[in-house]
């Protein structure tokens, strides 16, 4: 009798290990370890900059108002210093129209075939400076009244020269020759005048000298 076949044995390396049960290895699942963290640190990162981002425009929306509000305060206060400029010039012009209109009708009077008499030119004149004053005065520059006889002051005088005089009016006005001006307190122009000098007697210089 012929001998039977035999069977064919598997690979060595396909044969089951006596005693291995572990299942076969796949891919891994899930997220990789400290995948999680760095998905938080990223959403923490992303809500810090959104949060930045909203507060620079927010700043940048107050400067920007600042700015208007700044550009609309000196717009308004160039009119409003504009408008009180105005205001303060209004009687001045009204002052110098009226000085204009006197010197030219008195001007014309004396250019005439017969001028007025020349006794009449001094208190015309007069008359123009007192209206010049009573211009400035509208400014707040008042005409300091100064007449001879006054003490020097070197406040509110100035000597242009002196000029010998007796004794009791020694150190005081003797001419003005212009007018001075202030405002309140304050001096604008001091007034120039003649100041009086008493000159002592020979015989006191000699006593002097010979001491």
């Amino acid at each position: 009798m012929a001998p039977s076949p035999e069977e064919p044995h598997p690979p060595p390396s396909e044969e089951a290990s006596p005693g291995d049960s572990s299942p076969p290895q796949g891919p891994p699942e899930g997220p990789p370890e400290g995948a999680g963290e760095l998905a938080r640190q990223v959403e923490e990162l992303t809500r810090l900059l959104t949060a930045l981002t909203e507060t620079v425009r927010r700043e940048h929306d107050r400067a920007a108002h600042r700015e208007e509000v700044i550009d609309r305060l000196h717009t308004e206060n160039q009119r409003l210093r504009h408008g009180l400029l105005e205001e303060a010039l209004t009687p001045v012009r009204a002052g110098l129209y009226r000085l204009h209109d006197t010197a030219a009708r008195e001007a014309a009077r004396w250019q005439a075939s017969d001028p007025p008499p020349a006794a009449l030119a001094g208190p015309l004149l007069s008359a123009l400076a007192d209206d010049v004053a009573e211009v400035l005065g509208r400014t707040g520059a008042e005409r300091v009244g100064v007449k001879p006889g006054d003490a020097y002051d070197p406040a509110v005088h100035r000597p242009v020269e002196t000029r010998t005089v007796d004794a009791d009016a020694d150190g005081t006005v003797v001419e003005v020759l212009v007018d001075g001006f202030a405002q309140g307190e304050r001096v604008l122009r001091k007034a120039s005048v003649v100041v009086g000098r008493a000159v002592t007697d020979g015989k006191d210089d000699d006593d002097e000298e010979s001491e």
